[in-house]
């Protein structure tokens, strides 16, 4: 089930890649990117996260930034990891919080993808190194970001309609105001 804008963002705590305990009850300064990505080999996922990590200082000022992986914590660390991504990440082979957020998977998003992201971004997508390797979870995983408030309210729910498909980063900096 999608969930809404204005509802409030369904509660969870998990460890990250790094041990630590992620509550989202946890009070906060600033609103919340819970962005959720496909499995941690996924080149177009890490072509994201660069992006992501090159606008670091710009999104620090508005949010935190969290990031979901169907893959387990060894992967993560291979794949992206090679990165040295400075947002808490967690682990999710389970896919436990892509339920609770209704991230969906789809074969049509899936194909779509193959047909546009891939002539548009292979070029860059072989420059940065971001081979594809292992897949968790499924691989037609379609991506989803949330920007949280303080309160826990969803301000913003962006289902992608295609497994390279994000929020767009001046969408998350427009939300942010809005939180």
């Amino acid at each position: 089930m999608r969930r809404k804008e204005g509802s409030i963002a369904p509660y969870f705590s998990a460890v990250n890649t790094d041990g630590a305990l992620f509550d989202l009850a946890t009070p906060r300064n600033k609103p919340l990117l819970l962005a959720f990505f496909r499995y941690a080999s996924c080149p177009l996922c890490n072509l994201r996260v660069h992006e992501l990590i090159s606008r670091r200082k710009e999104l620090e000022e508005v949010v935190e930034i969290v990031l979901v992986f169907q893959s387990p914590t060894d992967k993560i660390a291979k794949y992206v990891g090679k990165q040295e991504v400075p947002y808490r990440i967690i682990p999710d082979p389970e896919r436990y919080l892509y339920r609770l957020y209704g991230v969906e998977s789809s074969w049509a998003g899936f194909a779509k993808a193959w047909s546009i992201e891939i002539a548009r971004v292979f070029q860059a997508v072989i420059a940065k190194g971001y081979l594809p390797g292992t897949v968790e979870g499924e691989i037609h995983r379609i991506p989803a970001d949330f920007i949280i408030d303080t309160q826990g309210k969803i301000v913003r729910a962006y289902y992608g309609k295609d497994i390279g498909d994000h929020m767009p980063v001046e969408a998350i900096f427009e939300a942010a105001k809005d939180a």
